[in-house]
């Protein structure tokens, strides 16, 4: 997952920003910090999810569960989405 804003899609429907609505989204994995696990020096061992980073105000949208599509804005989203 790389820095490029893409339209985000999360079981079939299109993902705004809870903030500001945009729709096009930065990502990355991050790491879902234990406290247990950083205590013991195995913080490289807790669950990774999947930070969703609005490009216009910042918000960051975190999923542990299944993962988000992502598609190219030029392209749009695919024609089974639901959008609002």
């Amino acid at each position: 997952m790389g820095s490029k804003l893409r339209l985000v899609t999360v079981r079939g429907r299109a993902l705004r920003c809870v903030v500001c609505g945009d729709r096009e989204f930065s990502s990355r994995e991050v790491k879902l910090n234990s406290t247990g696990a950083e205590f013991l020096g195995m913080g490289w061992a807790n669950r990774s999810a999947v930070a969703i980073i609005c490009g216009s105000c910042g918000y960051v949208h975190e999923f542990a569960g299944p993962r988000p599509d992502l598609w190219r804005p030029e392209h749009g989203y695919p024609a089974d989405v639901k959008a609002d």
